[in-house]
């Protein structure tokens, strides 16, 4: 006879919707999340408006909604969840590059926030946080959430606007002479940028700064 978790025991089983577009993260939360005896995945989406249908239809304690996502994103149908199904607690699962989007998801009503490249003891902890009716931010997101700025709002405009024509191949002679200031300042900028960023090269804060959407 297979042992019983304490949880499970005490009829606190819970009830989980996966929501993410891509196939293969659904599939790898649902076998994760099989390997802990209390939590039982009950439907899937892989999108916003399938998952506010589903919830309201199955009830799940826990939706583990992702972000980005074609249609209605998770910010969206999180606004919807909290609304129409205000028992399920929704736990944000974002990629790191997407901390911008905090600010948002707090407005969302979200109980909780994970990072998708958290361990699985991570994982199963903000689950349970937020089934029982706590808030859960993942250890490596509370940077974001104590500071309240992300690192485009680090970036003044001048900042962004010389980030961007370095990233279009310019050096600082034609930054300077675009800008109509001097490559002195362009220099001071630019130090500034790779600190900011916490970036080694141009070329490094460049990367950075594309991943985190701060420039096109």
């Amino acid at each position: 006879m297979n042992a019983t978790s304490p949880e499970s025991a005490n009829g606190k089983e819970i009830t989980c919707l996966v929501v993410d577009d891509h196939e293969v993260v659904r599939e790898g939360l649902r076998l994760s999340l099989s390997r802990a005896p209390h939590i039982r995945v009950i439907g899937e989406a892989a999108d916003g408006a399938t998952a506010v249908t589903l919830a309201e239809r199955r009830r799940p304690k826990v939706v583990i909604m992702d972000v980005r996502m074609p249609g209605m994103d998770g910010l969206e149908a999180t606004k919807l969840l909290t609304a129409r199904v205000p028992d399920t607690a929704v736990l944000i699962f974002t990629a790191y590059s997407e901390r911008s989007l905090l600010g948002r998801g707090l407005d969302s009503g979200a109980k909780g926030y994970i990072l998708k490249e958290a361990p699985h003891q991570t994982l199963l902890r903000a689950i349970e946080k937020v089934a029982g009716g706590e808030g859960y931010v993942d250890p490596a997101l509370m940077p974001a959430f104590l500071t309240g700025k992300d690192k485009d709002d680090m970036l003044t405009p001048r900042e962004r606007e010389i980030l961007q024509l370095l990233a279009d191949g310019m050096s600082n002679a034609d930054v300077a002479t675009r800008l109509f200031i001097s490559q002195e300042t362009v220099k001071s900028h630019v130090r500034h940028i790779l600190a900011k960023l916490e970036a080694d090269t141009r070329t490094h804060a460049v990367a950075i700064a594309l991943r985190e959407a701060i420039i096109d």
